[in-house]
């Protein structure tokens, strides 16, 4: 029997390699000799470089990048993808320029910049890198990904024509008069950027990157007024010198306008990171001819229908006709609305009434026995049924 684990991380508790662990562990309690496939997954966010380079054989890298609030540097990883005949990194913004680097009495996204990320991409540049592959989930930015392009090599100039030398973050966006991009590395500007976005918001307005996101990053409402008439100047700004439509492209508006910028400068293509996962882990190839998949992540909710992991997996099993069981650290509320799209069995992992604090601790064992017991309920043969 061929069983195929790929879930996501249990957030705060398991990557996702060591959720595969766990389930196997409690498969071979009741078929030692099954073939058991581990394909880590991710949607972009929080494990994606974790879960790309265990599914590839890859390898992992750090570099030293200045993080969100430019005050210090820190150590951030990245990958290179070991399935591929070109090059490919795979990184997270969020290593590099994430809300959790910032501590919370200083949250605040005027004085956060993207600039750490451009630091990380010359990293795995320099480590040959001529794909990139690039999760940009929990930031802490709104700067349009400026910083970003600063570090990267773009110039930006204020209105006497003096270029900006430091960090430039969400305030000092007012700042810039021009930009001249004629120092990017030739390496970079040739590279294919695919990018892991799950959001359609456009740069600007009600339903932008800064009125959606940036209270969550510790913008009060004066602070969202002035980093929207920032974003606002440098988004015309942007489009007129590269001639290029960006404002209402869907997405744009990812991570404080990272996404823009990843267009304008890289010409990025944004797509749903579970699709890019999938594609590059070569899922659909590596599923043919098994009898079973297991999938899981912390919390399974009526979001979860919505493009998220196992959203995507259930999609690849039901055209290879391979039957699906999920299996969640909690059942959020509609839980169930993920049976429509082809999963046969959602489990829960607690067996008695917790706390989160336990359950996170005792997570290997309880996602072991719940992997045995969902085996040998569909391995009865044949089920003894009273008549």
């Amino acid at each position: 029997m061929k069983i195929v684990l790929a879930p996501d991380s249990f957030k705060d508790s398991l990557t996702a390699a060591q959720v595969c662990a766990a389930l196997e562990i409690g498969i071979r309690r009741v078929l030692p000799n099954a073939q058991i496939l581990h394909l880590p997954m991710a949607d972009g966010g929080e494990g994606t470089v974790a879960a790309m380079v265990a599914a590839t054989n890859g390898t992992f890298h750090t570099a030293e990048v200045l993080g969100p609030l430019a005050d210090s540097n820190h150590s951030a990883q990245f990958g290179m993808l070991g399935n591929t005949d070109t090059p490919t990194a795979v990184i997270e913004m969020a290593a590099a320029s994430g809300l959790p680097l910032v501590p919370e009495e200083k949250r605040n996204p005027l004085h956060t910049t993207t600039f750490g990320l451009g630091q990380l991409i010359l990293a795995a540049l320099q480590k040959g890198a001529r794909n990139f592959l690039i999760g940009i989930g929990g930031s802490a930015t709104n700067d349009c990904g400026v910083g970003m392009a600063q570090a990267l090599g773009v110039k930006f100039f204020d209105a006497s024509s003096k270029e900006i030398t430091a960090p430039i973050t969400g305030q000092t966006l007012a700042n810039i008069a021009s930009f001249d991009t004629s120092a990017l590395p030739p390496e970079l500007t040739q590279a294919q950027f695919s990018v892991a976005c799950d959001v359609e918001n456009p740069l600007l307005g009600p339903n932008g990157a800064t009125c959606t996101y940036a209270p969550q990053k510790g913008a009060t409402p004066p602070i969202v007024a002035t980093l929207e008439a920032n974003l606002t100047q440098f988004a015309q700004l942007l489009e007129s010198t590269l001639n290029k439509s960006i404002i209402n492209v869907p997405g744009s508006g990812a991570a404080g306008g990272l996404g823009a910028a990843l267009l304008a400068f890289l010409n990025a293509d944004l797509s749903p990171g579970i699709q890019i996962v999938l594609q590059h882990t070569q899922f659909a190839q590596k599923i043919k001819d098994a009898d079973l998949i297991i999938t899981g992540e912390g919390q399974i909710d009526g979001s979860t229908a919505f493009g998220k992991t196992i959203a995507g997996i259930a999609h690849q099993a039901q055209i290879a006709n391979i039957p699906l069981i999920a299996i969640a650290g909690s059942l959020g509320p509609d839980a169930h609305k993920i049976l429509s799209l082809g999963v046969q069995a959602i489990l829960s992992i607690t067996n008695a009434p917790i706390t989160l604090q336990q359950a996170i601790q005792n997570a290997p064992t309880l996602l072991a026995d719940t992997a045995e017991q969902a085996i040998r309920l569909i391995t009865l043969n044949p089920p003894r049924l009273a008549p």
